[in-house]
């Protein structure tokens, strides 16, 4: 995305801030840290007004690489779902350690959160809950593996609110605790 500075006006604004309908069709708006452009009637979150790019039409939100809302549906265009889950999958990779639920996805990646389940266990194979385990998991492994910390600093490192849960999905995953996973990658 071309990151160029441009001053939203304030009618833009306000329609934007109002979901106003009557300015569907007259303008379109992106948000330059998700990538998404929108119609200013959509409901989704509102975005900081630093972020938000003014466009006129969706084919110069495209050319800009911009990709259409999948709430909103501006000029009916669509990202095909094998694609809009590629790009969920490595904003999970690069965010794992944040808090993630299927609501907060489907609120960032302007999708519905039954839309978004459906979609991700056909084309992932697994679920986002599911997804983000196995991120945050593959990353207490490469931890494990590669550093002498606590498996409490790792479990909170990688987004886990309790070590116990931690321990005990490693276990039921891996087949080992985290302790006993250390010991055998020191050996191997």
């Amino acid at each position: 995305m071309r990151a160029g500075k441009q001053i939203v006006s304030e009618e833009y604004w306000r329609a934007i801030e109002q979901c106003d309908k009557d300015y569907d069709g007259t303008f379109f708006y992106g948000v330059k840290t998700t990538g998404i452009f929108c119609r200013p009637s959509c409901k989704s979150r509102l975005p900081k007004k630093e972020n938000v790019r003014i466009f006129k039409n969706a084919y110069s939100a495209l050319e800009n690489n911009f990709r259409p809302c999948k709430r909103c549906k501006p000029d009916e265009l669509r990202l095909p779902a094998e694609n809009w889950i590629l790009q969920i999958t490595q904003w999970i990779d690069a965010h794992y350690a944040e808090p993630i639920t299927l609501q907060s996805l489907a609120r960032e990646w302007h999708g519905s959160p039954s839309h978004l389940q459906r979609s991700f266990k056909r084309i992932a194979g697994l679920s986002p809950a599911e997804y983000v385990q196995m991120a945050r998991l593959n990353r207490a492994c490469c931890l494990l593996r590669s550093t002498g910390r606590t498996v409490s600093d790792i479990s909170r490192e990688i987004g886990f609110l309790s070590t116990p849960y931690f321990s005990a999905l490693f276990k039921r995953i891996t087949g080992c605790t985290p302790l006993q996973y250390r010991k055998k990658a020191g050996e191997s």
